[in-house]
């Protein structure tokens, strides 16, 4: 198959791009910052997957939510009006998109059949989505992969969180009740491969075992062998993230019940499973 990935030099998109390869699979990688190349590149293939988009790990101010949200509303539109021009389209339409269009809570679960938030970021995959529901208009088959916190070895979220932790500077973040949904980067991988091949509508992308932040932290300490007693300062979090420290402050606890429903078998379904085969 050949298969267009939009932003596949990113962290996901490495691992993604070398399963399609290892599995046979033609790629050829394309940039949503000139959305009319993208689709020159992208008419010449069978599937695309977009995982194109302004890192969210970063302090935010008007400026990067503007980056944000024209990196994953704005662009994806204008890559698709450009592919409407053309005689030869995909067949399928794979677009990430994050577990944060549930919004945070400390209380609530959430699966692929609940309604959005209303936060920036929950704006934002709401848009996100609706553009990418536009290339079904084109004719092709649309999977939406709610994808949450990815650990992986190289980058994602274990690059952040390690180095105080073998330090052993780490602890609990805020009250460390939040949730934290999270997914080993083999199996969200494997869920974008079957995005790929045959699913379409919402995927959840977390294991089905999401932890507290206490709980993570208890984790890493005892996979580490250090000490994790000191906890991160929630003003500091503040001062570091603004407004987007809310998401690691309060968390959401999401169960990939579409996903399972249709059949796919988590390798990694508990975190000390994951981070023993991480580190």
């Amino acid at each position: 198959m050949n298969v267009c990935v939009l932003g596949g030099s990113g962290f996901i998109g490495t691992y993604l791009v070398a399963a399609l390869r290892a599995r046979g699979d033609d790629v050829m990688l394309a940039s949503l910052r000139d959305p009319q190349e993208a689709a020159q590149r992208a008419a010449a293939c069978e599937a695309i997957v977009n995982l194109a988009g302004e890192p969210i790990a970063q302090r935010w101010n008007v400026f990067v939510k503007q980056r944000i949200l024209h990196s994953r509303v704005e662009a994806p539109r204008l890559f698709l009006e450009a592919l409407a021009g053309r005689e030869r389209r995909a067949k399928a339409y794979v677009c990430a998109s994050a577990i944060g269009y549930y919004g945070t809570s400390e209380t609530e679960t959430f699966i692929e059949e609940s309604p959005p938030g209303n936060d920036f970021l929950a704006r934002v995959c709401v848009g996100w989505e609706r553009e990418a529901a536009r290339a079904r208009d084109l004719g092709m088959r649309v999977a939406i992969v709610r994808t949450g916190v990815a650990l992986g070895a190289g980058g994602g979220a274990l690059a952040k969180i390690l180095p105080p932790f073998r330090m052993g500077l780490g602890g609990i973040v805020g009250s460390g009740r939040q949730w934290l949904s999270w997914i080993h980067v083999d199996d969200l991988v494997d869920i974008y491969l079957h995005a790929i091949d045959a699913a379409d509508g919402q995927l959840n992308a977390t294991a089905p075992n999401p932890v507290t932040n206490a709980e993570l932290t208890r984790a890493l300490g005892m996979a580490l062998h250090r000490p994790t007693v000191l906890p991160a300062p929630t003003i500091a979090l503040r001062v570091m993230l603004g407004e987007g420290a809310q998401i690691l402050l309060t968390g959401q606890r999401v169960l990939p019940k579409r996903t399972q429903e249709l059949g796919y078998r988590f390798s990694f379904e508990r975190l000390e499973d994951a981070l023993a085969n991480l580190l």
